[in-house]
């Protein structure tokens, strides 16, 4: 039977230091989450060793007797720390589940994200970066209303209704809250009106298989118009996930076709998340593609699980299968 080593950060572990924004710790699993994944990979036949975090897989990495690591972690503070779990596991060759560090840390970095996704031809908001030295904001190729977002967080970190702006006076207080209470540059993107959209995808290379899209539903509506998912929805009753999406085969495909690119773009492995606005007119924009994304039951795993007609716990076993294949280790 194989042995999986099992990489996370737990909220439980997490302490709150002066200054800390009330969602510092978002991006971190519950420990219920932590222990359902365990189990998951259990139900699928293998045995499960429960790492820790980066600090506690470096203290356990000599001993380490597994046959691959599957990685939930986030790490520690700066725009590469999802990549220092798979560095260090890359430095002593074990394989792990996932994609890799530098895909990790380019992910995470929206603009440098954004960059990637405009080389490449892929439909993304009209942006531009304010750092803690700039004085000037140039508006010339954006229009009101903007959203201001960190430069490197995820899980709506940053996002509450305030970062949605109209006119240069909130802009300038936003962009100054992001870089004080964040600190790190913000990223101010043309705000896209309309519906959004989020795209699960498994697999690797040419086996890669887009999964249902779902649909997000704020206050019950699926038109959205100026509303947006913001850190204190996720835990709300106001916030909804539609599958599949009630949406025509036209911007179905429109919407998979381009999350499929986004996910190959980046040399996504295994698993990802690629999420979507789409406005009035009916135009997709790519907002950002999560290589590491959440895998609670509270998420949208569970949701395509059941509409591909599998469980959540099975959805888990076939990522770390793609990633077995990958490293061609037999189960």
């Amino acid at each position: 039977m194989k042995k999986v080593g099992l990489t996370y950060d737990s909220k439980a572990d997490y302490i709150f230091k002066e200054g800390d924004p009330p969602d510092a710790n978002a991006e971190f699993d519950h420990p219920l989450t932590v222990d359902f994944i365990a189990g998951a990979i259990e139900s699928q036949g293998f045995k499960v060793e429960k790492i820790g975090n980066g600090r506690q897989l470096l203290d356990k990495i000599k001993d380490l007797d597994v046959d691959i690591v599957f990685n939930i972690s986030e790490g520690f503070s700066g725009r590469n720390r999802e990549s220092q779990v798979p560095i260090i596991l890359e430095m002593h060759g074990i394989p792990y589940v996932g994609s890799d560090a530098l895909t990790l840390s380019l992910t995470l970095d929206k603009i440098m994200a954004k960059k990637l996704f405009i080389a490449e031809g892929l439909p993304t908001p009209k942006f531009f970066e304010v750092k803690p030295s700039d004085s000037v904001f140039n508006l010339d190729h954006l229009n009101f209303p903007l959203i201001v977002k960190p430069r490197f967080e995820g899980s709506s970190k940053g996002l509450d209704e305030a970062a949605r702006v109209g006119n240069m006076q909130a802009l300038g207080k936003r962009v100054d809250y992001i870089l004080n209470t964040y600190k790190q540059p913000a990223l101010v993107e043309e705000f896209i009106r309309g519906e959004e959209f989020t795209v699960a995808i498994l697999g690797n290379n040419d086996s890669v298989q887009v999964m249902p899209i779902v649909q997000v539903k704020i206050e019950g509506r699926l038109k959205l118009g100026d509303m947006f998912y913001t850190f204190a929805r996720i835990s709300s009753d106001k916030l909804e996930y539609v599958c599949p999406a009630p949406i025509s085969e036209d911007l179905s495909k429109k919407i998979s076709q381009i999350a499929t690119s986004v996910y190959k773009a980046v040399d996504c492995c295994d698993f990802g998340r690629v999420d979507f606005r789409v406005d009035e007119q009916g135009n997709p924009y790519v907002l950002e593609i999560n290589p590491l994304p959440c895998l609670a039951k509270e998420d949208i795993f569970p949701l395509v699980a059941k509409e591909i007609g599998i469980t959540h716990e099975q959805i888990i076993g076939r990522i770390l299968n793609y990633a077995l294949k990958r490293y061609n280790i037999e189960n």
